[in-house]
């Protein structure tokens, strides 16, 4: 059986996986990190898994971690996919690795795609487009034949380094606007439980991972990061963002 465990605050790393399992072929079943996996989820020796996750400043994000610590790999294989918005993986795509095995998956393939930044959406605009949508897809498809010869490895090799690199990121954290209608959306999106009801134009900013999942369900656009802070970001990261990224797939 084929899965698909994502981790998708904004949608980006859903899209490169739906890419990677629609064109592997079948119906997967799709585990939804977001909203938790109940204990002890097992697998067979037999399923391959898709695990996607955003890459957040350098890193895995801690609460994806912790929510893989609940499913029981029994062998099964597993292809960590690094989803990172068009400045780099750094580190992410070697955690994750190392995460799954230390679970018991056997990694066979890692792949690094490309997706719209979820903070700064200028930086990747409309990625995955449609080139990484056919390279994402060649990219499933080797593997698929590999797995039909047989031929697919138990260990993959990666880019990064331990130890891993301090986490980075902006902090800053979304809140409600005038247009909050307080529908508590936003609330039940979550994934760290940071917005509560009354208050569902404020944010609690201790347990929030700016993750931006509140922002991307807003239905009146109300809630936003503190846009003179955003603007001075961008400007000062443009550098970083410089330069043509590619979609990777690492077999060895």
């Amino acid at each position: 059986m084929v899965y698909e465990i994502c981790f998708s605050p904004t949608g980006g790393t859903k899209r490169v996986l739906d890419i990677l399992c629609g064109a592997w072929g079948g119906e997967a079943t799709t585990l939804d990190l977001l909203a938790g996996i109940p204990d002890g989820h097992a697998f067979t020796r037999e399923d391959l898994c898709f695990v996607g996750v955003p890459v957040f400043g350098g890193r895995v994000p801690a609460l994806a971690v912790k929510r893989l610590e609940a499913l029981t790999a029994n062998g099964a294989r597993a292809v960590p996919v690094a989803v990172y918005g068009a400045r780099a993986f750094d580190d992410a795509l070697l955690e994750l690795t190392d995460t799954l095995t230390g679970l018991g998956f056997r990694c066979c393939a890692a792949i690094a795609a490309l997706a719209e930044h979820s903070i700064f959406r200028v930086f990747g605009q409309g990625r995955p487009d449609q080139a990484d949508q056919e390279i994402l897809s060649g990219f499933a498809r080797t593997l698929r034949t590999l797995a039909e010869e047989n031929a697919l490895p138990d260990t993959v090799s990666v880019p990064g380094h331990r130890p891993y690199t301090k986490p980075g990121g902006l902090p800053i954290h979304p809140a409600g606007g005038e247009g909050c209608v307080r529908c508590g959306k936003c609330a039940a999106a979550c994934p760290t439980g940071a917005i509560t009801a009354p208050h569902f134009d404020q944010t609690d900013d201790k347990a929030c991972i700016t993750c931006m999942r509140c922002v991307s369900v807003c239905p009146t656009g109300a809630r936003h990061l503190d846009q003179a802070v955003l603007d001075k970001a961008r400007v000062s990261m443009a550098k970083a963002f410089a330069g043509e990224r590619h979609n990777q797939l690492f077999l060895d």
